[in-house]
């Protein structure tokens, strides 16, 4: 069976090395290279067990600083975009409690997946990414905020996630570098199990050794059109031409909104834009972290990947706004100053900005979808958890479309 994957960011390549591996004929086709676009420099952390949506009954009662504060973690910027429009009136529905405990359920599943089939791969491609199992701290400044905190690992143990709530001194037990902010923490949720690791890394490995076995890579190449043969699709136009195939898969990102409509179909898909900054870290012990660190308060994380630190944060809904604002950058390096002074020079900060795509609960879209060709699939829509989700997704389009 030939399959032509549209994408080739972390979803994309994870997909095409499922499908791979049951011995499928793959064309990878994207208008960047791979992982480019969102995998690029997204948090580095794989977050399997810290699924929470960002839906959630909390953001009614942030709605006036997501709409007027400039310095908002969270922001939203009305358009004059009817997708906006209904993206984030379908986001508010699904702010309610029932909706995100469900949410959380299916993406914790997902996750689990999605980390034996990573580490599955990992095993044997040895794929060089800077991979790391030293867990994550959940840091939170306040004691409401620590006790909501307590109430979701509570309602994710009935899902098998193991999760423990610790005192501020217990953080800096797990990371030393925590000591000079101690005095900030009011406590944390400590993940022992979590990961991190280089998602372009692992996107530029995955690309390399599925080239060596055959699968054909059309990057550069801009996905223009399609064309349709009654209920099928027959092939994808591109910039370089025709492309044929039997199936589809539209695993591109925030791009898939646009290219799904083209065929009559609506994915309620938008970008989710956040920034990064990548920084070298010095050898003095103590002063950089080993252990994943999120900063609830500020939206912020940090991931060692190797001898770099990467701090990722914000969310905007502002649309296709590549633009990266100097106070967005200025801003990360003040949150790592805050918790990990020593931990850089901060000489050179590699800012980076991507689009998330996000559904309105944070549950991807995988499968067939009932108004499209009956032979796309969809594997689009993971917003922030791209990296974290790509292989488990991958694996249910494998098994759709080469059961095993």
């Amino acid at each position: 069976m030939q399959v032509c994957v549209l994408g080739a960011g972390i979803v994309g390549l994870a997909t095409a090395y499922e499908l791979q591996q049951r011995g499928l004929q793959v064309t990878v086709i994207d208008q960047a290279q791979a992982g480019a676009g969102a995998s690029g420099g997204n948090g580095a952390q794989l977050s399997y067990s810290y699924v929470q949506p960002l839906a959630d009954a909390s953001i009614w009662r942030q709605l006036p600083k997501l709409l007027l504060s400039p310095h908002s973690p969270l922001k939203l910027r009305p358009q004059w975009d009817t997708h906006q429009w209904r993206w984030g009136l379908e986001f508010l529905r699904a702010c309610n409690r029932r909706t995100s405990e469900e949410s959380t359920a299916r993406l914790l599943a997902l996750a689990a997946l999605s980390r034996h089939r990573l580490e599955a791969m990992l095993k044997a491609e040895q794929i060089d990414c800077d991979f790391s199992s030293t867990g994550k701290l959940v840091l939170y400044n306040t004691r409401a905020a620590l006790a909501a905190a307590q109430r979701q690992v509570d309602v994710q143990q009935a899902w098998g996630s193991h999760q423990q709530v610790v005192t501020a001194q217990r953080c800096v037990d797990i990371e030393p570098a925590l000591q000079h902010y101690q005095s900030h923490i009011a406590g944390a949720v400590f993940t022992p199990s979590e990961c991190a690791a280089d998602c372009l890394q692992v996107c530029r490995g995955l690309q390399a050794l599925l080239a060596a076995r055959g699968v054909r890579f059309m990057t550069g190449t801009k996905v223009t059109g399609f064309v349709r043969q009654g209920p099928h699709i027959a092939a994808v136009q591109t910039s370089a031409g025709i492309v044929k195939a039997e199936q589809f898969v539209l695993a591109l990102g925030s791009a898939s909104h646009p290219a799904a409509k083209t065929l009559g179909v609506r994915l309620p898909i938008y970008p989710l834009k956040g920034y990064s900054i990548t920084l070298d870290t010095v050898d003095t012990p103590g002063a950089s972290p080993r252990v994943n660190v999120t900063d609830a308060a500020r939206k912020v994380v940090f991931a060692r990947i190797g001898r770099r630190l990467r701090v990722a944060g914000m969310a905007e809904l502002v649309g296709n706004n590549v633009r990266i604002p100097p106070a967005r950058i200025q801003s990360l390096c003040s949150a790592t100053r805050a918790l990990f002074p020593e931990c850089s020079d901060f000489d050179h900060v590699h800012p980076w900005t991507g689009m998330r795509p996000a559904t309105p609960t944070g549950v991807p879209l995988v499968g067939r979808h009932r108004d499209a060709p009956t032979n796309l699939l969809l594997n689009t829509g993971h917003g922030a958890l791209g990296f974290t989700l790509a292989f488990g997704t991958a694996a249910q389009i494998a098994e759709l479309l080469a059961p095993a």
